[in-house]
């Protein structure tokens, strides 16, 4: 009966008055809980009706907790990750937009002086070419974000990829038992093999150009973040909530993602972060042994490439010096985010 009733302003003093002295000597105070003689012995105009409310009876256990809103807040603390993330966004967004800009040229087009109709080549960055032009009279303003736009396109695509698939495959090998042994001996196989020569086997079977690149990076690059995630689930696999859940008849897919997926957020987001530079070193390193992308396909891994030739004549050095560091720039960038991202979205690090 007391249930469906809520107390209204200055009840305790009219409880109080009520009350006989003998009940309020016994409790010392109003009592948290009266007798069904003590309230029926009350006015019912002290009382009025409440109506159940499912939402707010469920409020007593109700938390404002949210996991991405206290990742999201652990790591805007850091201001240098923060600051990294904005510069690795701003190479990113300007790489996309400067071909739309007013007064650009074509990154393969060679220029020549209106006067002689010479190639106006190797010229000093300053006047109408920003950064200066190439041996071949190539504006490198243009070369170099055009490169930037190709191995950006080249890392993002093959971390999503191997994410992706990395972490679909890696939940099945970590979670089924009987598909550990041949997920570990594909994995004990591959990783034998130098990436190196699969990497040189891919170009010269499949035409140069940037899928191919990005499938010889992917085609066992995901074995490593699968091993990895498969790691992560064998943790936590057997514990108290997923037998429960397991007892319970869960689905296999619900467990994965309410169970087990929202412990490995932080080891996937860094993975992530830290695969977009090693494929983007993955593509200088074939270019500068001479399987990579074609001259005509600008990339970071062709503009090094071709200013290592430059090293030895000081007046040209920034054909290498500009290039590599946009590299490093958005290397260490990528690195330190995933890491501060890595670490706000663990969950042992929320308050």
């Amino acid at each position: 009966m007391a249930s469906k009733y809520s107390m209204s302003e200055n009840l305790a003093g009219k409880l109080e008055k009520s009350l006989t002295e003998q009940d309020l000597a016994k409790a010392g105070k109003l009592p948290d809980v009266l007798t069904a003689e003590q309230i029926s012995s009350l006015p019912a105009s002290l009382f009025s009706r409440r109506e159940y409310s499912e939402e707010e009876a469920e409020r007593t256990g109700y938390s404002d907790y949210s996991y991405w809103r206290s990742t999201l807040r652990a790591f805007f603390k850091n201001k240098t990750a923060v600051a990294m993330l904005l510069i690795a966004a701003f190479l990113v967004l300007f790489s996309v937009i400067q071909p739309y800009l007013p007064g650009q040229y074509d990154p393969n087009y060679i220029n020549n002086d209106p006067a002689t109709g010479m190639q106006i080549i190797n010229q000093q960055p300053g006047g109408q070419f920003i950064l200066g032009t190439n041996a071949i009279g190539q504006d490198f303003w243009a070369r170099l974000w055009a490169g930037t736009r190709t191995s950006m396109f080249i890392g993002l695509t093959v971390a999503a990829i191997q994410t992706i698939v990395g972490i679909a495959l890696g939940m099945v090998w970590g979670y089924l038992r009987s598909v550990d042994v041949f997920f570990t001996e594909l994995y004990n196989v591959v990783t034998n093999i130098p990436s190196t020569i699969i990497l040189i086997l891919a170009s010269y079977i499949l035409k140069p150009g940037i899928w191919t690149m990005i499938f010889a990076m992917c085609v066992t690059g995901w074995l490593g973040v699968a091993q990895y995630i498969r790691t992560q689930v064998m943790i936590i696999r057997d514990r108290d909530f997923n037998m429960a859940s397991r007892c319970l008849g869960t689905p296999l897919g619900r467990v994965v993602m309410k169970n087990l997926l929202p412990h490995i957020v932080s080891v996937v987001m860094l993975r992530m972060a830290l695969a977009i530079p090693s494929a983007i070193g993955s593509e200088v390193f074939m270019t500068y042994i001479g399987l990579g992308l074609p001259i005509e396909t600008p990339s970071l891994g062709n503009l090094v490439n071709a200013g290592r030739v430059m090293l030895m004549s000081p007046s040209l050095r920034y054909q290498l010096i500009y290039p590599a560091l946009v590299l490093s720039v958005i290397t260490v960038c990528f690195y330190m985010v995933g890491n501060a991202f890595g670490d706000a979205a663990d969950p042992k690090n929320h308050l």
